[in-house]
């Protein structure tokens, strides 16, 4: 079985987040295509062509994603933005992530990511400074602020709630897991396939 480190923390509920945090660990992520989803086991077939089975919780939120644009960033959103440190030290986003209103707080703060110069910022926007094809975000979160350039290489998405229903053969799936002494896996949050906008 092949985990896939974290790439961000957008998928997990705050209280979730929350509890991680303290113990200094985030969960891993299996990614995949359904194969099938009955009663609460999602079985999936990863990328390298192996079949994973995660059990699925009732209480497990599911979210989607809807394709967005950078100028649909706005002043007071709530984003997370994965970032890469350049040579001219500027961080510059790979991908933002716009939060569902009722996802607000979710991993706020920045922290680091696999792979090097690489970070996670979940804050909400206080300024856009606009040039052409581009944008500087002033995020501020609790105990900070950082301005990430977002140019039109990045993948822009809105995170929205989803549900169980998106679990369907073929679907493309993204799932947060804790793996348990026995090497069973359980979902801490799933993100699903939606009108063809595949999960980060």
């Amino acid at each position: 079985m092949r985990l896939i480190p974290v790439a961000s923390a957008c998928l997990l509920t705050l209280g979730s987040i929350a509890a991680l945090a303290q113990q200094g660990a985030m969960p891993d992520r299996v990614g995949g295509t359904v194969e099938s989803f009955k009663g609460d086991v999602l079985t999936m077939k990863t990328a390298d062509g192996k079949t994973e089975a995660v059990r699925v919780p009732p209480t497990v939120n599911v979210t989607a994603l809807q394709n967005r644009k950078l100028s649909d960033i706005k002043a007071g959103d709530f984003v997370g933005s994965a970032a890469v440190k350049g040579p001219d030290g500027k961080l510059h986003a790979q991908e933002v992530h716009i939060f569902a209103e009722s996802m607000r707080g979710t991993g706020e703060g920045q922290r680091p990511m696999s792979g090097a110069n690489r970070s996670m910022t979940n804050a909400t926007v206080t300024t856009v400074i606009a040039a052409p094809e581009r944008q500087t975000l002033r995020l501020t979160y609790k105990g900070g602020e950082q301005d990430i350039d977002v140019g039109p290489e990045a993948r822009i998405v809105a995170i929205i709630p989803g549900d169980r229903s998106l679990l369907k053969p073929g679907a493309a799936v993204s799932v947060f897991v804790t793996k348990a002494a026995d090497g069973s896996l359980s979902a801490r949050g799933v993100q699903a396939e939606k009108d063809g906008v595949k999960p980060l």
